[in-house]
């Protein structure tokens, strides 16, 4: 068994894996990892291509497609290792990109979840939206990164070349302990794509886990390769995850939810001001559904609830990102006010 077990989820991505997958394979290791595909029962020949062409890699066939959250469970309970690197099949990787990583955890027990750099595949000076420098919330629960705030991405101009503590690492690349994984019970497939990183960062964070970015790990990222985010659909399952992202781990959820409920409805409305309709009913469509996943998802929160150790983290910014952003037009990470 090897250390670390890199594991691409694919379906349908026959154009992306011979894109990027001689990278990988290349830039990974043999004495140090096994590189896995998992198959989202893909229609397409990228099973096909990788048997062909990389016979050692391994390949698990799911017989549906279980989208991100319930793919990666099913495929990773058939692998062994002590830790899962788990990256995006439009992820274009360095030479030099897992060591840090893995050296990290080796040599701290008490940090769960490392995550490298993320640039932009097309403009690789610019840090890229998932995941950026590293992921945060603001008191309203909203996500941003270092590096990325709302949907200005900075510069890379060496300013956050500094590992620190992060809320939550990207699901686009990240390291993480297999044992971890499993004791908090990996991705939550009821929110199939999109938020399930976070959802499972914080719950690795509230059992008293550390979690951080390793800048001298770079990585590049297409984005939007399975969802854009110009889609609706992707409105959607953003704004239905992370109200239940927040139903399963904030301790005072029902008194939040009106808050939240108006903060969403003038998000909508400014999606209705800019005529982006379907966007404005994405929204209030995903209200109405998390409502209904919320009884769902009432056991879940109450062992999640039960188990938790942490209810206050630093790495939760106590302004309004919205605000700041916005209307104060703070697009920055260095300009916003921690204190």
């Amino acid at each position: 068994m090897k250390e670390i077990a890199v594991v691409i989820l694919n379906w349908n991505g026959e154009k992306l894996l011979k894109q990027f997958l001689p990278a990988i394979i290349k830039n990974t290791p043999p004495d140090l990892a096994d590189i896995y595909i998992i198959d989202n029962a893909s229609t397409d020949n990228s099973v096909e291509y990788v048997k062909e062409n990389f016979p050692t890699i391994k390949t698990i066939m799911l017989d549906k497609n279980y989208g991100f959250a319930g793919g990666y469970n099913l495929g990773l309970k058939q692998i062994q290792a002590k830790y899962y690197a788990i990256i995006n099949s439009d992820i274009e990787v360095t030479e030099n990109w897992l060591s840090p990583l893995y050296n990290m955890l080796e040599h701290n027990t008490n940090i769960a979840m490392v995550q490298p750099k993320i640039k932009a595949y097309n403009n690789k000076e610019y840090f890229e939206y998932a995941g950026a420098a590293g992921g945060f919330l603001d008191k309203n629960y909203y996500p941003f990164c270092r590096g990325r705030i709302g949907d200005y991405t900075e510069k890379d101009e060496g300013q956050y070349d500094t590992a620190i503590e992060i809320f939550w690492a990207s699901g686009a690349t990240s390291l993480i302990r297999s044992n971890v994984f499993w004791e908090i019970g990996g991705f939550d497939e009821h929110f199939f794509a999109h938020m399930e990183e976070i959802d499972l960062c914080w719950r690795i964070k509230s059992r008293g886990y550390k979690i951080y970015n390793e800048p001298s790990s770079v990585v590049y990222h297409i984005g939007g390769a399975s969802l854009d985010k110009s889609s609706p659909k992707k409105t959607f399952l953003n704004f239905r995850n992370n109200i239940l992202l927040i139903y399963k781990n904030k301790k005072n959820f029902f008194p939040f939810i009106i808050k939240r409920l108006i903060l969403d409805t003038a998000l909508a409305f400014l999606f209705l001001f800019k005529l982006k309709i379907r966007h404005f009913f994405a929204v209030t469509r995903a209200h109405c559904q998390s409502y209904i996943y919320m009884i769902k998802l009432r056991h879940a929160r109450k062992e999640n609830m039960q188990k938790t150790k942490i209810w206050t983290f630093n790495e939760i910014y106590p302004g309004n990102i919205l605000w700041e952003a916005g209307i104060k037009k703070k697009e920055k990470f260095k300009d916003l006010n921690w204190k």
